[in-house]
C-alpha cells in the first residue's frame, strides 16, 4: 500500500471556488498550467512512470495498488454508512467483515485459487458489493454479469468466462436453474426469500455470522496491480459480448483519476487541493446505475469505499422513488446517463421534495444536450454539472468537465486526466489536428489488457498501448475531448455525414421533447435519412411541423428529420442508460 491515497472527490470539490453557476472568471490558466502543478512531486497528483505489457505508461504514484488495499482504507471508515438498501443499512466496518468472511469461503471450503472466476448475477442489493470485494482479495477475477440477461446470455456468460462459483439472487438464479448443473458451477443465492434451486445453497446461511468486524481478517493471498481483476461484459449491439479483462491498477487507479478530473476544475477557478479537500463533504450517491458497469462499479461502489461516501441503492430506476429518496437520505449527488438526469429534473413532482441537499449532478454514457444545462441552472441554481468520458475498456474515466471547466465548454466532455493520453486519428491510423474528426483512441494505466479469450478482437483493438474506441471525436486546442457520436451509428446521407448526437442535442432543446433517438431511415438515392423517435413531456403536445421548423433555425435544413415517431412510453434502453437504437430500428422500420 502506498505511503498516501489519493482518495477526495466530489462535484463538491470542483465547484469549491466556482461560485455562481454560469459565472467563468476572467484569465483562467490553461490546462497544462493546472496539470503541471497538480502533478508536480510531492504532490497528492504525482505520477510515475512504470512498464505495462511492454510500454511506458503514466500511473499515480500515490494510488492504492489493489482492491485489497481499497478493501483495507474502507475498513477505516468504521461505522458509518456504506450501502443503503430500502430498510438496510451496511456500515463500512460490517461491510468489511462479510467481504472477509465471503473471501474465506471461497479460498477454504470452495477451494478457489488465485486466477479462478467468480461470477454475481444480482440486482443492486448490498449483497453483490460483498460478493465483488470478497472474490477480489481472495484472488479470483471477479464477473459481474448483466441481470437483464435472459437465461442464455447468461449462461453463455458463465461459459465464457469459466466461471466456478456464481452468486445470484433468487430471480436470476431461478433463471438459471436449468443449466447450472450442466456447468458445474457452485450457486449461492442471496436474499433467497425462500427454497433455493436444486443444487444451489443460500448465500447468507454458508457465509454466517462475519462476527464482531473488529476480528476479520483477509485470506493472505498475495495481489499485484497488474493481476487480472474483472471481467465486464460490453454491451455491444451486434454480436456476442465480448469480456474487458481488466486488472487491480486498472480498477484502483479509477478513483484517483476521477477525483482529479473534479478537482483539476477547482484548483484551476483559483482553489487548491488541500483546500478543495478540505471543504468536500462526505459524499452521499444515489446509484442510478447497475453495479455490473463501469459507472456503477468503478465510480462509484468503489470510490465510495475509499472515499467514505454513502452509495443509496434503488431495486429500479423510478423518478419519483429518486426524489423521494435524494430527500430522505440527503443526497449529494446522482446522476447516470444524460436522460436519467434530466427526467429528475424535468419531472412535475422535483418542487414537491427538497432536493437542496443535493452538491452536483454528474452523468456520461451517452452525449448529453446542452439544454440539459440550462435545467440545471434552473432547477439547481448555483449547483455545476459535471460529466465524464469512458468505457468499460477504460475502466471508466478517461476525461471528467466539471466546475469553471464545464461552464466554459458545455458541449465538451472534459480534457483527459494527467495519466491519460488522447489522439484522433483517420481510417488510415493518421493523427488529425484539433477541430477535426476521426477516431478516438486512448492511452493510460486506465486501458484493460484486452478481451477475455479474444486475441483477434483484442489484436484489433488494441495496438501498441493504444485503444480505439470507436467513438468519433475531435479535440480543441487546449485538448479538450467533443464526442461526435458512435461511429457505427453515424448518418450518411447523400454522402453528408451527421451526428445523431447533434440533432439530439437541438430537439432537446425544445421544451416539449422530453427524450428522442435519431436514427437513420433507409432511402433508395441518399442511403439514408434522418428520422427521430420522441417522448413528449407529460401533459405536452407538439407536432411534426413544430419540431421541423424549431430545428430548421438550429441545424442545416439535411439533418432535419424527414420522419418522426411519437411515443408516450420511454425509449428502449440497456442497463447502462444507452438508448438501444438498434432495437428502435428493428420495431420502427422492420
Amino acid at each position: 500500500m502506498q505511503d498516501r491515497q489519493a482518495t477526495a472527490t466530489a462535484d463538491e470539490t470542483a465547484n469549491g471556488t466556482a461560485q455562481a453557476a454560469g459565472a467563468v472568471p476572467a484569465d483562467l490558466p490553461g490546462i497544462a498550467e493546472v496539470r503541471a502543478a497538480m502533478t508536480a512531486p510531492g504532490q497528492l497528483f504525482e505520477m510515475d512512470e512504470v512498464e505495462i505489457r511492454g510500454v511506458r505508461t503514466r500511473v499515480w504514484k500515490n494510488a492504492p495498488a489493489t482492491l485489497r488495499d481499497i478493501l483495507e482504507i474502507s475498513r477505516a471508515h468504521g461505522d458509518a454508512p456504506y450501502l443503503v438498501y430500502q430498510g438496510d443499512r451496511l456500515s463500512f466496518a460490517e461491510h468489511y467483515a462479510r467481504a472477509a468472511a465471503f473471501a474465506r469461503l471461497l479460498t477454504g471450503r470452495y477451494g478457489v485459487a488465485k486466477g479462478d472466476r467468480v461470477a454475481i448475477a444480482m440486482r443492486n442489493f448490498p449483497e453483490w458489493s460483498v460478493a465483488f470485494f470478497g472474490a477480489a482479495v481472495a484472488g479470483a477475477v471477479v464477473v459481474p454479469l448483466n441481470a437483464w440477461w435472459t437465461a442464455a446470455e447468461l449462461e453463455y456468460g458463465l461459459a465464457d468466462s469459466g466461471a466456478r462459483v456464481l452468486v445470484a439472487d433468487a430471480e436470476r438464479a431461478e433463471r438459471l436453474a436449468g443449466v447450472l448443473p450442466g456447468l458445474g458451477v457452485r450457486c449461492l443465492v442471496a436474499r433467497a426469500g425462500g427454497a433455493v434451486p436444486a443444487g444451489c445453497e443460500e448465500f447468507e446461511a454458508v457465509v454466517g455470522d462475519p462476527g464482531d468486524p473488529a476480528a476479520a481478517s483477509l485470506p493472505d493471498v498475495p495481489l499485484d496491480p497488474e493481476d487480472d481483476a474483472t471481467i465486464f461484459y460490453t454491451s455491444g449491439t451486434t454480436g456476442r459480448p465480448k469480456g474487458a479483462l481488466g486488472t487491480h491498477r486498472n480498477i484502483a487507479g479509477n478513483p484517483v483519476s476521477l477525483a482529479y478530473g473534479m478537482m483539476s476544475a477547482g484548483v484551476r477557478a483559483g482553489g487548491t487541493v488541500e483546500e478543495l479537500a478540505a471543504a468536500a463533504q462526505r459524499r452521499v450517491t444515489l446509484l442510478s446505475v447497475p453495479f455490473f458497469h463501469a459507472t456503477g462499479c468503478h465510480s462509484v461502489l468503489v470510490t465510495s469505499a475509499l472515499q467514505g461516501g454513502t452509495v443509496v441503492l434503488m431495486y429500479k430506476w423510478d423518478v419519483r422513488t429518486a426524489l423521494e429518496l435524494i430527500e430522505r437520505e440527503r443526497v449529494t449527488g446522482f446522476g447516470g446517463v444524460p436522460a436519467m438526469a434530466w427526467q429528475v429534473l424535468t419531472s412535475p413532482d422535483f418542487d414537491r421534495y427538497d432536493t437542496s441537499s443535493l452538491t452536483g449532478v454528474s452523468y456520461g454514457g451517452a452525449p448529453a444536450a446542452p439544454a440539459l444545462v440550462d435545467k440545471i441552472k434552473e432547477r439547481l441554481p448555483e449547483r455545476i454539472p459535471g460529466n465524464g468520458y469512458g468505457l468499460t475498456e477504460t475502466s471508466s474515466v478517461t476525461t471528467y468537465n466539471a466546475g469553471v471547466n464545464y461552464l466554459e465548454r458545455p458541449d465538451s466532455v472534459g480534457p483527459p486526466v494527467a495519466v491519460c493520453d488522447v489522439k484522433v486519428v483517420d481510417p488510415a491510423g493518421r493523427e488529425l489536428p484539433p477541430g477535426e474528426v476521426g477516431e478516438l483512441l486512448i492511452k493510460g494505466p486506465n486501458v484493460i489488457k484486452g478481451y477475455w479469450n479474444r486475441p483477434e478482437a483484442t489484436a484489433e483493438a488494441f495496438r501498441d498501448g493504444w485503444f480505439h474506441s470507436g467513438d468519433l471525436a475531435r479535440l480543441d486546442e487546449d485538448g479538450f475531448v467533443y464526442i461526435v457520436d458512435r461511429a457505427k451509428d453515424m448518418l450518411i446521407r447523400g454522402g453528408e455525414n451527421i451526428y445523431c448526437a447533434e440533432v439530439e442535442a437541438a430537439l432537446y432543446e425544445h421544451p416539449a421533447v422530453a427524450d428522442c433517438a435519431v436514427i437513420g431511415v433507409p432511402h433508395e438515392v441518399l442511403g439514408e435519412e434522418v428520422g427521430a423517435v420522441v417522448v413528449p413531456r407529460p401533459g405536452a403536445s407538439v407536432s411534426e411541423e413544430e419540431l421541423s421548423g424549431f430545428l430548421g433555425e438550429r441545424i442545416a435544413a439535411f439533418k432535419v428529420p424527414v420522419r418522426y415517431w411519437f411515443r408516450e412510453e420511454g425509449l428502449p434502453r440497456n442497463p447502462g442508460g444507452k438508448i438501444l437504437k438498434t432495437r428502435l430500428r428493428e420495431e420502427l422500420l422492420g
